[in-house]
């Protein structure tokens, strides 16, 4: 029957599934990674592919900007689909000075300015976590491919454009390596429905050096990040 969000038939969606936030990045990964990869869900053009890679069944689809929107199809493939682990691959901005455009982040833990977790009524502060399992795969699948990455936290925030002239410096002054949009809300959706999840992130922009990548750059040239992915999935 699918969802309100997710015309997919059940059993059509692999047990991972890999999730940019770019629906035209799910194809690219699709066209250029995935071996007779059929599309399980057109809705809003949040387009979802499955195939196989290295002969494993796996998934890949969209999931759009923002935590609203990560939390409402990483819920429904965790709930209504039976996936076991959601890898999110996207874009982040640089915070930290050894941060380079282009470099791979791996979310061992999200900071976030969102009010998401209150919903669980929790009476205090949630620090969501990246399984370590996934976590731990990533970091061993870059190190065999030669590809170097660097493991922290990252800031998943509800705001893109702040006025606030210093509110990145404060993260950055944490330790925050990057900012992102997603994270968060798929850790917190992991932790409630006892499944597994990772983000990884190429750097596309940063904050205080001002390089940048153009948006068909984001759309494309991450294969870096998409083959750890696919390793490990």
């Amino acid at each position: 029957m699918g969802t309100p969000h997710n015309e997919a038939d059940k059993g059509s969606i692999a047990k991972t599934v890999l999730m940019p936030g770019d629906p035209l990045r799910a194809k690219f990964i699709a066209d250029n990674f995935l071996e007779n990869a059929v599309c399980f869900n057109t809705v809003r053009n949040m387009f979802g592919f499955t195939g196989t890679y290295k002969g494993k069944k796996v998934s890949v689809m969209g999931s759009g900007m923002g935590m609203p929107s990560m939390a409402i199809y990483s819920n429904e493939l965790f709930a209504e689909y039976d996936v076991d682990n959601i890898i999110r691959i996207g874009s982040a901005g640089g915070y930290a000075q050894n941060v380079k455009v282009r470099d791979i982040v791996i979310a061992m833990a999200t900071s976030t300015d969102s009010n998401f977790a209150a919903q669980y009524k929790l009476g205090g502060s949630f620090a969501p976590t990246a399984d370590y399992g996934l976590l731990r795969k990533a970091v061993e699948a870059a190190e065999c491919n030669n590809i170097s990455v660097q493991v922290g936290n990252v800031l998943s925030t509800d705001v893109f454009y702040h006025v606030e002239a210093d509110y990145a410096k404060r993260w950055r002054d944490m330790g925050v390596l990057a900012t992102e949009m997603e994270c968060a809300a798929l850790y917190m959706n992991a932790a409630y429905f006892k499944k597994k999840a990772l983000g990884i992130f190429t750097v596309s922009d940063h904050l205080f050096t001002g390089e940048s990548l153009s948006a068909k750059e984001r759309e494309t040239s991450f294969t870096d990040m998409m083959k750890i992915a696919l390793e490990i999935a």
